[in-house]
C-alpha cells in the first residue's frame, strides 16, 4: 500500500480523497493555486505545495509543476480526482515514467476510451449496443449531411474527445446541422484541442443511466448497480440517484452484464463508470466510459456501504478485488443534489463572492461533501460546485422527503445557489413519479434551449 499520496485537485473531491487517505493511514500532499491558498483541502493535508497562479492552466493543469511537487515531497502515487488531469493519458504516462503510480487505469486505456469514435467501434465489435451513426469523424458538411440523411433526423453532433456537454448539438434538419457543425468543431477545439465531430442518431427523451464498475489487474470485475443521472441542464448533471426508478431487476442484470463486457473489452482496471442512454422502450445504448471517480459516486456508496475512493486506491496499489458480483447488495435509495454557486433565475449565471452564512443540514440519512465554510471566498476561476447533498432512505419516497427537509435546512448566504431549483424539482409530482427524461429541467422551467 502507498505511504504518501499527492492529490492533484481542489475543492470537495480533494477533501474527499484526503479523508479516505487519513482513514487508511496514508499521508497526503495537497497542491494549490494562489487563489486556493486558504482552501480547506490545504489545511487538511500533512503537506501542501503551491503550484502556480489562479487560472487552471497555471496550476491544476500545470503538469510540470504537479510532478515537481510530487518529486520534492517524495510521494508514491497521485490521485487526480475528477476533471482537470483525471482523464489525461499523457499525464498518466509521465507519472509512470517518474515511478509514481497514477491512481486510475493505464494511459493506454484512458487514450482508448477518451476517443468516443474509437470507443464506440470497440464496443460495436464486442457486441455492446451502440447508437447508430458515423463510425469515423465527419470531414465536412457533405459527410455530415449524408450521415444524417442515412440514419434520419433528429441527430446529435458530438465531439470525439468531448465531455460535459461541450461540442454537442441536437439537429432536426439540414439547415440546423450545417450551422451547428462549425460551432461544435470550434467548441471541441477550444475545450479539448481536437475538433473532430461525429454524427449519431438523437435518442429523444431518454434517461441517462450509468453503471459503477470495479476491476483489478487480474481481470476480476464487478458492477455496483446503476445511477440515474437524467436530471440535467445542457448535459450537465444536477441530481443523481441510485437505484434508478426506471430499472427493474431484469434490466439491471442485463445492463450490468453489458457494463462488465465494456470493461473487459477495454482491459479496464480500478474504478470507472459505464454510461448508457435508456430509451422509452427499454432499449439501452453505450455512450462512453468515464475513467475516473465520478462526482456522483456518493449515491453508490450510500446504497452499497462501500468506500469507492478507498477501493480505487487499493486497486491502483495492485490489490485484488475482494468481492464477487453476488456479494453486491443494494440497500435502500440514495439521492444527490449538486449545490452550485449559480443563479437558476438568471440563466444559471455564476455567483462568486464571499459566503457569510453557512449551515449544513444534518440528521439520519444525510451526508454533505463540501470544501466551503463561513467566510470562504468563492474563486471565479473554477467549477461552481460548492457542495453535494446526499440523502438515504429505505425507499425513494423516504429519500426524497429527507432531501426536502435537508434543502430547507441548508443555508449558504448571501450568494445565489441552485438550492431553490432543487426545492422546485423535489416538489414536482412528475419527479415524484419518476417519469422524467434528459429534457425535464428545460420543460419544468419553460426553457427553449438552442
Amino acid at each position: 500500500m502507498f505511504s504518501k499520496i499527492l492529490i492533484a485537485n481542489r475543492g470537495e473531491i480533494a477533501v474527499r480523497v484526503i479523508r479516505a487517505c487519513k482513514e487508511m493511514g496514508i499521508k497526503t500532499v495537497a497542491v494549490y493555486s494562489e487563489a486556493d491558498r486558504n482552501a480547506w483541502h490545504v489545511r487538511m493535508a500533512e503537506e501542501a505545495v503551491c503550484i502556480g497562479g489562479p487560472k487552471p492552466e497555471q496550476s491544476y493543469l500545470n503538469i510540470p509543476a504537479i510532478i515537481s511537487a510530487a518529486e520534492i515531497t517524495d510521494v508514491d502515487a497521485i490521485h487526480p480526482g475528477y476533471g482537470f488531469l483525471s482523464e489525461h493519458a499523457h499525464f498518466a504516462e509521465i507519472c509512470d515514467s517518474c515511478n509514481i503510480t497514477f491512481i486510475g487505469p493505464s494511459a493506454k486505456t484512458i487514450r482508448l476510451l477518451g476517443d468516443k469514435i474509437v470507443a464506440k467501434d470497440l464496443m460495436r465489435k464486442a457486441g455492446v449496443p451502440i447508437i447508430p451513426g458515423s463510425l469515423t469523424a465527419v470531414k465536412n458538411k457533405e459527410e455530415a449531411l449524408n450521415t444524417a440523411r442515412r440514419i434520419q433526423y433528429p441527430v446529435m453532433l458530438k465531439a470525439a474527445a468531448g465531455g460535459g456537454g461541450r461540442g454537442m448539438r441536437a439537429c432536426h434538419n439540414d439547415v440546423r446541422l450545417i450551422s451547428a457543425l462549425m460551432t461544435c468543431q470550434a467548441e471541441a477545439q477550444a475545450s479539448f484541442g481536437n475538433s473532430e465531430i461525429f454524427v449519431e442518431k438523437y435518442v429523444e427523451q431518454p434517461r441517462h443511466v450509468e453503471f459503477q464498475i470495479l476491476a483489478d489487474r487480474r481481470g476480476h470485475l464487478v458492477h455496483l448497480g446503476e445511477r440515474d443521472c437524467t436530471i440535467q441542464r445542457r448535459h450537465q448533471k444536477l441530481i443523481e440517484e441510485s437505484p434508478s426508478p426506471a430499472v427493474d431487476a431484469k434490466l439491471r442484470r442485463k445492463m450490468g452484464e453489458m457494463a462488465i463486457r465494456v470493461a473487459k473489452a477495454a482491459n479496464y482496471s480500478t474504478v470507472g463508470t459505464v454510461e448508457f442512454l435508456l430509451d422509452r422502450g427499454g432499449n439501452f445504448y453505450f455512450i462512453e466510459v468515464n475513467t475516473r471517480i465520478q462526482v456522483e459516486h456518493p449515491v453508490t456508496e450510500m446504497v452499497t456501504g462501500l468506500d469507492l475512493v478507498k477501493e480505487q486506491i487499493r486497486l491502483a496499489a495492485g490489490e485484488s478485488l475482494n468481492m464477487k458480483q453476488e456479494d453486491v447488495r443494494l440497500d435502500g435509495w440514495a439521492i444527490e443534489c449538486r449545490i452550485n454557486a449559480a443563479d437558476p433565475s438568471n440563466g444559471f449565471a455564476p455567483s462568486p463572492g464571499r459566503i457569510q452564512v453557512y449551515h449544513e443540514p444534518g440528521g439520519p440519512g444525510v451526508r454533505v461533501d463540501t470544501h466551503v465554510f463561513a467566510g470562504y471566498e468563492i474563486p471565479p476561476f473554477y467549477d461552481s460546485l460548492l457542495a453535494k447533498l446526499i440523502t438515504h432512505g429505505r425507499t425513494r419516497q423516504e429519500a426524497i422527503r429527507v432531501m426536502q427537509r435537508s434543502l430547507d435546512e441548508f443555508l449558504i448566504e448571501p450568494i445565489r445557489t441552485t438550492i431553490p431549483l432543487h426545492k422546485q424539482i423535489f416538489s414536482d409530482p412528475t419527479f415524484w413519479r419518476g417519469h422524467i427524461s434528459t429534457d425535464y429541467v428545460e420543460q419544468l422551467l419553460g426553457i427553449r434551449e438552442p
